[in-house]
């Protein structure tokens, strides 16, 4: 039980240092995107709730640019070589 307080924390730290998806810090840390949403939204929320609120506003802000990141990936696909 303390190993999943000690990922979520770290996962928390990661998030909040680089500004990184959760995508992203799954493919980090090597866990399923469920498994870092899950530790960072909930675990986060009752064992630390100022770091959740700092998380939280890293994910909202990565919410509000994914269809910015979207378009550029399907850019990138379909670009002539």
């Amino acid at each position: 039980m303390n190993d999943i307080r000690s990922r979520a924390l770290t996962l928390g730290e990661y998030i909040i240092s680089t500004g990184s998806t959760v995508r992203a810090t799954a493919k980090v840390f090597k866990v399923s995107k469920s498994t870092v949403h899950k530790d960072v939204t909930e675990r986060l929320s009752r064992d630390n709730p100022m770091m959740y609120r700092c998380v939280k506003e890293v994910l909202e802000k990565n919410k509000m640019e994914r269809h910015i990141r979207g378009g550029m990936a399907t850019k990138l696909k379909y670009k002539v070589k």
